[in-house]
C-alpha cells in the first residue's frame, strides 16, 4: 500500500541531511565544516484506524496521518470524511 494520507493527501517527501566533519571549537578543535548533503525520506505519521461515524451509525476504516485524526476530532468524523470523499 502507498504511504499517503487519505484525508490530507500528505505523502513521503524527500529532504536532505547535512553531513559535518571536524571537532567543535568549544571542544578544542578547529571548527565544524559542512562536507556534503545526503538525501533522506520524510514519511508522514500514518495510522490505520476504524472511525465511528454517528450519522451513518457505522465504522469506517481510514488510513490517515496523526494530524488528520486531530482534524476529525475537531470538525467531526462525518464532515471531515465527506470533504475528503471517503463517504
Amino acid at each position: 500500500m502507498s504511504r499517503v494520507c487519505s484525508i490530507r493527501g500528505s505523502k513521503v517527501r524527500v529532504g536532505r541531511k547535512i553531513h559535518r566533519s571536524g571537532l567543535a571549537k568549544k571542544k578544542g578543535g578547529i571548527g565544524r565544516h559542512v562536507t556534503k548533503t545526503v538525501k533522506r525520506k520524510v514519511s508522514p505519521n500514518l495510522h490505520t484506524k476504524r472511525v465511528w461515524v454517528p450519522e451513518l451509525s457505522k465504522y469506517v476504516r481510514v488510513k490517515a496521518s496523526a494530524k488528520a485524526f486531530k482534524t476529525i476530532n475537531k470538525n467531526g468524523a462525518y464532515v471531515t470524511l465527506k470533504k475528503a470523499g471517503l463517504i
